[in-house]
């Protein structure tokens, strides 16, 4: 593969032609595999009064990282709609589509596309899969060793319900994906439903959600059940009619796997009772839940010390709610491998409910999500702060991080 700095050459080339010069589909070629190369996750193409600005997320924060020149705007975003099969006379409504390239010395990539109009033209946001999911071991992912016991003794059990929360894009897929890969043996039919299918795997059967066509997760998933699996994993968990579908699945004899929108663990109770699942139904299902969010690993090419003061550590000790003694914590200075952020890659933080008769009584009885919380702590759960302080601790992330993904 061409070299990131010898890329970005040759996009800068293009960009600094004037616009009749400019061979399009070299450029949109080049800004796809720019990206891939520099770890960036979606690709912004945002007009402007007077420019088009492309920018990066990589690592979760977006970058600016090339300005286009206006005139080069319709046929950019005309190229874009051209690899993913969409019409490109439509300029005032939303279209979404997709389109798969072949990189040098890369797997095939899954570029989704959303375009959408705005006051100064059609925003593009083309989002970057590999075809094939990274191999990934539940160890990789940031869990401790007490949150691998419980979850390895979850995905154990024949039915029931592994619940992984989180906003989106806290990595709960990767999640969800990891445990189906370990689970992924030739003695288990194992079929999921997922908008969209993000990575192929082999041994599964996945189903894409189709709303045109009318299946939907709900319908999705009862088609599956009439598939004879042994394991169900539902992209997510949207509806009353949904929930109580995949609910019903895991009290049948089924391993359900599927992801909530909650900011932790303790608050998937209410929300699947308000869904109008019974009480007494979340109780009896839910075997595990992980709550989650995503923090950028320090740097380990630029790496140094920083040592707290004691004004530093008594606010961080209110926030954490525990005494904090370490002042040696570790943050990145920035380089050229790091693009001058102190970061590069990404890892979990973490907190994991197993579901006890403790916490099941809680459910039945119609306890807040405080109180579930505060009995779930008083057990030995660690809070995704508390997790995220932790990493922070051992140099893993830093303590700004941990603070942003918490609170932002």
């Amino acid at each position: 593969m061409v070299d990131v700095k010898s890329i970005k050459t040759l996009i800068e080339a293009q960009v600094a032609k004037p616009a009749n010069e400019v061979s399009i589909i070299e450029l949109v070629d080049l800004i796809v595999e720019y990206a891939y190369i520099t770890r960036a996750s979606d690709i912004h193409i945002e007009p402007a009064s007077d420019k088009v600005i492309i920018r990066f997320r990589i690592d979760g924060i977006l970058h600016d990282v090339f300005y286009l020149i206006k005139d080069l705007q319709p046929e950019v975003i005309s190229r874009i709609k051209v690899l993913s099969g969409l019409k490109t006379d439509i300029h005032h409504i939303p279209q979404d589509g997709r389109f798969k390239v072949k990189l040098e010395d890369a797997d095939e990539v899954d570029v989704r596309v959303s375009i959408a109009p705005t006051f100064y033209g059609e925003n593009t946001v083309m989002r970057i899969l590999a075809e094939t999911i990274q191999v990934f071991n539940l160890e990789d992912l940031g869990f401790s060793q007490t949150q691998l016991i419980q979850m390895a003794k979850a995905i154990r059990k024949p039915y029931g319900m592994i619940l992984a929360n989180g906003p989106t894009g806290s990595g709960k897929t990767t999640t969800l994906y990891t445990v189906i890969k370990k689970l992924n043996t030739r003695e288990v039919s194992i079929i999921t439903i997922e908008d969209p299918i993000e990575y192929s795997i082999s041994g599964i059967t996945q189903m894409p959600v189709n709303v045109q066509s009318g299946l939907s997760f709900a319908s999705g998933l009862r088609s599956i059940l009439r598939q004879d699996p042994n394991i169900i994993m539902v992209g997510e968990i949207r509806d009353t009619e949904t929930a109580n579908i995949a609910i019903n699945a895991a009290l049948t004899g089924h391993l359900m796997l599927s992801t909530l929108h909650t900011n932790d663990a303790a608050t998937t109770f209410p929300r699947l009772i308000d869904m109008g699942v019974p009480p007494f139904l979340v109780a009896s299902t839910l075997n595990i839940i992980i709550a989650q969010r995503l923090v950028r690993k320090v740097c380990q090419n630029c790496r140094e010390e920083r040592i707290l003061n004691l004004a530093e550590l008594k606010s961080l000790s209110s926030i954490a709610k525990e005494q904090l003694t370490d002042k040696i914590y570790t943050v990145g200075k920035g380089c050229v491998k790091c693009e001058n952020t102190g970061y590069h890659g990404r890892l979990g933080i973490y907190e994991v409910l197993e579901i006890d008769d403790n916490i099941r009584s809680l459910i039945v009885g119609h306890a807040d999500a405080t109180q579930i919380k505060q009995v779930a702590v008083k057990g030995g759960m660690k809070t995704m702060i508390e997790d995220g302080f932790t990493k922070a601790r051992k140099g893993i992330t830093t303590i700004e991080e941990v603070l942003r993904i918490i609170y932002e």
